[in-house]
């Protein structure tokens, strides 16, 4: 992206605004609780932006808003990804939407995320940002931010991971664990979840934030970018068949409900939630769901008491 995209970017404006869902393409009367959940997330959220939010202040992140957004333009969809939300799934399903692949299973885990077959917003120049920002129909799944915290804890620190354990790990147990063994030093495998929870709410952080535990307000700016869907990982399969249906997804394209790495284990609910929040004392617990406060707000989860 060139630097003068980059100062116009930081010009765009995009007022708060809510636009009716197309369902023209809804025939079947079975989505009918979906939809009501649906427009009762979208005038929750609309709502919240403006009543809360300062769009002057939020505009200057549209330069790094688009970089999150992946393009089908045959369907005309722009997706926000948030990991541990259903992401490789869903860039699956865009893979096929756009002629990629023939079927969401044929698509192995490093295709989604290293092959670089989809393309994201800002590899258009600003009228292509602007014209799909305008048009398009936009997405976003979001989920209970403590499941998705400890999913991604789960995922990248409690498997073999040539990135996470030498980058983060080591320096996550360099900082945080006294009396470390050597071992641990050296390979930064085996953090324990109240170290990384101690990395999370560190001002000085020993290394920098994660998308897979970023706050989603702060990946995808949902009061800057108006978006039209607002699935969540609760009901992921049913929301997500629905988007299909209103954007005139070929019929036998399903949203897959395969787990898409370290399969054998259980899926991250609050059962398990509950299991690692065990390890935290009441204060770190209650700075933790400050921590994600705005996402607890903004799509209407309900904050712990502690």
């Amino acid at each position: 992206m060139t630097k003068a995209l980059l100062k116009q970017l930081k010009q765009v404006n995009l007022p708060p605004v809510m636009r009716p869902l197309n369902k023209s393409l809804i025939k079947d009367d079975r989505w009918k609780n979906v939809d009501e959940a649906q427009e009762k997330r979208r005038y929750f959220l609309y709502d919240f932006c403006k009543k809360y939010s300062s769009e002057n202040r939020l505009r200057t992140h549209l330069v790094r808003m688009v970089s999150r957004i992946y393009v089908e333009d045959r369907h005309k969809i722009l997706y926000c990804e948030v990991p541990k939300a259903g992401c490789s799934n869903w860039k699956r399903v865009l893979m096929v939407l756009n002629g990629l692949a023939s079927s969401t299973f044929s698509i192995s885990h490093d295709a989604v995320h290293y092959g670089k077959h989809l393309k994201k917003l800002d590899s258009y120049d600003l009228k292509g940002i602007q014209t799909r920002l305008n048009t398009y129909t936009k997405t976003i799944f979001v989920r209970d931010p403590m499941e998705r915290l400890v999913s991604a804890f789960r995922d990248k620190f409690e498997h073999p991971n040539s990135y996470y354990h030498p980058v983060f790990g080591k320096a996550i147990i360099k900082k945080y664990r006294l009396n470390a063994r050597e071992e641990a030093l050296k390979t930064g495998s085996g953090v324990k979840f109240e170290e990384f929870v101690q990395y999370l709410l560190d001002s000085h952080r020993p290394v920098g934030m994660d998308i897979h535990w970023e706050q989603i307000s702060k990946l995808c700016h949902p009061c800057l970018i108006n978006y039209d869907f607002i699935g969540k990982f609760e009901t992921l399969e049913e929301d997500a068949n629905y988007f299909l249906q209103l954007i005139g997804a070929p019929a036998d394209l399903k949203f897959p409900n395969f787990k898409d790495r370290h399969s054998s284990d259980e899926r991250t609910n609050m059962e398990v939630v509950r299991q690692y929040l065990k390890e935290l004392s009441g204060s770190e617990r209650q700075l933790t769901y400050d921590f994600y406060y705005l996402d607890y707000l903004m799509f209407n989860y309900t904050m712990p008491i502690v």
